[in-house]
């Protein structure tokens, strides 16, 4: 018999309650009871849409107000020693100043944990820390509260536990030289007390997620796992364990499964065509839970394809206990389909949400379970692929795609950088340490409603455009006063960084309730590419020209990289990523072209997206990296010596990277830098890169404003690692989501920390 389960479902709420509740709080407007109230209706509402969807097997814990890794870290005690001796007023206030930072009586700002990307995945995680002191103690409050409130409900749940050697692999130390990883045995004495506590309050099966699992292993991590194995291979007071490995196929690390301590495995079988060979190593009675729809893409799947699949394994391998799953949680994909309204038919019908999702998984049980009776969703289904195969190969091939890699004016800058660097300096006559912004200015509730009068047609495009207008003036003139040096329009006309290009793009569909969450109250809508990609008309140019003429200043152009747009997007599936990619960049290089023909001498081409798109697996990555670098050529590569070139990257590790990062051969890189205190600049420094970089000097992502003797401080120690001639100034992201109250002192502190640090170097 086959059963159905999820390994996580998104946590925002259908209408994005947690939002509203999470923004509400934090500004004081609803207590912390209503804020524990919001959170319990959208965890009772996911228990019952997979309830009535027919799943076997529903998770609990996988549930958060802000970050999964940060209440682990609140699970296992490991708050860091800045956070302890401060008296808090409720449960929440320390787990959001973990999570956003915190300003003390006295106003001196106490930074929160560290941001970066989940896996290879645009969700955020924070980064516990770690230290060889850390006082690992079970606050398991709420992985059972929520396991009751299920219970409650008539629903039997297993809870989602990340494993001890993700969880600290994932962890950080600021301690050099320490490894997070050598508190292993202190950890795992702390999970055996949470099994033993979730055995005696009933509960059947725990998953314990262990994505690290699919990674190339050193020979240290792989010890930690044989230790953690056996540790597990002799516990008895504990629940049921599926051992959930995901983000990749984890037959790179097989040998581990010989002897497999666990009652239960989940797999990732989103990438593997035919039958994995560890599947011989595996006991027959284990519980094996096939991850066989995609959690992470948005199309539908073909059920023909995936019971034929399923019915050879199920057919030469006789295990005993079968469930079918989503790959990963489907955190990472919008909820329902059916929200939406207003999007092309055709297109919908080609689309799977984790709603549809569910379906599916139902729908493929209900067959395997019984043959004979073929589900109506199977017809559907058949016909939405037929459909869909037959549009797209209807559509051709894009023009630009004929283009060939030895076509070397495509990929290259007229001369190297030292020729364009005096290019730049002769034309530009920036002072020593430049200051900028990465882009984006504060997007008001009176700029969102601007845009909104607009799209409903009670604006004229006239109106709309003096409005927004006067928007970039103020903000240009705002820069000036302040004394920002390269300055930029503040992208008011912009919905989303990606979305805006998007939109103006063919070969792109947009959803109205489409939101995925990036990180706490954080949410995205990823545009869906469907089509191939071309660009009609000049995306940016009026506004950047408008902004220019408005200032004796060099104001950015500002432009997302084509690799961003499409990790940033649902990509279409019918053909390999990097032809897609390609697309982008040809589009990406006409509006290059035409910011320059404008009068535009500096345009920024970010690539937050950069380093997420690395494959888990080292064989695989040198293939991305290559074609990654090459289509940030493209789109740049047209720029004449004298454009300076900028990009942009955020919560990246660069460490793989740097030989990547150099070949993009941008003028100017800006990186996330001052949650970490500069550590970033460590790849910087052994790599030597060769080009200037813009190490960010204030976080946006916290409330707090950072004091000049702060950014003094994260200035010099840049300067230890770069060159004043080639060190820049700025945030570490975008301003979009923050306030102007909290930008403008910022700002203003950042200005007056670069002068005096100017005047030191004199």
């Amino acid at each position: 018999m086959i059963i159905t389960e999820t390994l996580g479902y998104p946590r925002i709420g259908l209408n994005r309650e947690m939002k509203k509740a999470l923004e509400s709080f934090w500004i004081g407007k609803i207590t912390a009871e209503e804020l524990s109230g919001a959170g319990r209706v959208v965890r009772r509402g996911n228990w019952e849409i997979q309830k009535k969807a027919d799943i076997d097997r529903i998770p609990s814990n996988d549930f958060s107000y802000y970050d999964h890794m940060l209440d682990h870290a609140v699970l296992f005690g490991a708050c860091p020693p800045r956070f302890e001796n401060i008296e808090f007023k409720d449960k929440f206030q320390k787990y959001f100043a973990m999570a956003r930072g915190y300003s003390d009586r006295s106003g001196k700002s106490i930074p929160p944990l560290e941001m970066t990307k989940w896996f290879n995945t645009n969700y955020h995680y924070l980064v516990p820390e770690i230290y060889p002191d850390t006082a690992f103690r079970l606050n398991s409050e709420k992985i059972i509260g929520e396991f009751q409130e299920a219970k409650e409900q008539g629903i039997e749940t297993k809870p989602v536990i990340i494993g001890p050697v993700t969880f600290l692999m994932l962890s950080k130390s600021p301690i050099k030289g320490f490894s997070p990883l050598s508190r292993l045995d202190d950890i795992l004495e702390i999970y055996k007390g949470l099994f033993s506590d979730l055995r005696t309050m009933g509960v059947q099966w725990i998953q314990l997620d262990e994505p690290w699992l699919i990674l190339n292993l050193d020979d240290e991590t792989r010890s930690a796992y044989e230790i953690f194995f056996e540790f597990a291979r002799n516990l008895k007071d504990k629940p049921k364990i599926l051992l959930a490995a995901y983000f990749g196929d984890i037959s790179i690390n097989r040998d581990l499964l010989e002897d497999f301590p666990f009652e239960g495995l989940h797999v990732d079988l989103t990438g593997t065509n035919g039958q994995p060979e560890w599947m011989e190593i595996l006991p027959r009675e284990i519980h094996l839970s096939l991850g066989i729809i995609d959690g992470r893409n948005i199309w539908r799947s073909d059920l023909f394809q995936k019971t034929g699949f399923l019915g050879k394994i199920i057919e030469e391998n006789h295990f005993g206990n079968l469930s079918i799953s989503p790959s990963c949680s489907l955190l990472h994909v919008p909820q329902d389909v059916e929200l939406e309204k207003e999007l092309d038919k055709k297109v919908e019908s080609w689309l799977a949400f984790g709603k549809q999702k569910l379906a599916e998984l139902s729908a493929i049980k209900q067959y395997l379970n019984n043959p004979s009776e073929s589900p109506q969703l199977f017809i559907d289904n058949r016909e939405a692929i037929n459909t869909r195969n037959k549009i797209l190969k209807s559509d051709g091939k894009n023009k630009d795609q004929n283009r060939t890699e030895g076509d070397s004016v495509l990929y290259d800058r007229q001369s190297e950088y030292k020729v364009r660097r005096k290019l730049q300096e002769k034309a530009l006559k920036l002072p020593i340490l430049p200051t900028t912004t990465i882009g984006s200015f504060p997007q008001t509730k009176e700029i969102r409603l601007l845009r909104s009068k607009y799209r409903k047609g009670e604006l004229s495009r006239e109106e709309y455009k003096d409005s927004i207008k006067k928007e970039i003036t103020r903000t240009i003139r705002f820069q000036e006063e302040i004394g920002l040096d390269v300055l930029v329009h503040g992208e008011f006309e912009r919905n989303d960084m990606v979305q805006y290009f998007a939109e103006r793009m063919d070969g792109f569909a947009f959803t109205k309730n489409g939101w995925v969450q990036s990180y706490g109250s954080r949410y995205v809508r990823p545009s869906i590419i469907y089509g191939n990609i071309g660009r009609p008309d000049a995306i940016t140019v009026e506004w950047a020209a408008f902004a220019q003429s408005k200032s004796e200043k060099p104001v950015k152009g500002m432009l997302t990289g084509p690799v961003t747009i499409l990790q940033w997007s649902f990509v279409r599936d019918d053909q390999p990523r990097e032809e897609t990619c390609r697309q982008i960049a040809f589009a990406l290089r006409e509006e290059v072209a035409d910011l320059e023909k404008a009068g535009i001498s500096i345009i920024q081409i970010d690539e937050p997206a950069f380093r997420e798109g690395l494959p888990l697996q080292a064989e695989d990555r040198q293939e991305y990296l290559d074609w990654a670098v090459e289509c940030f050529r493209i789109a740049s590569s047209v720029a004449a010596d004298s454009t300076q070139i900028h990009t942009h990257m955020c919560y990246s590790e660069f460490n793989q990277i740097m030989d990547s990062i150099a070949r993009l051969d941008a003028d100017v890189i800006s990186i996330e830098a001052s949650r970490s205190k500069m550590d970033l600049l460590g790849a910087f420094s052994v790599f030597q890169y060769p080009n200037e970089i813009g190490p960010g000097v204030y976080d946006i992502h916290s409330p707090s404003t950072p004091t000049t003797l702060e950014i003094i401080e994260l200035i010099n120690k840049a300067l230890k690692v770069i060159h004043a001639e080639r060190l820049w100034i700025n945030p570490d992201c975008g301003l979009k989501t923050r306030k102007w109250e909290e930008i403008e002192p910022a700002l203003r502190n950042m200005v007056a920390a670069t002068k005096s640090v100017r005047k030191a170097l004199e």
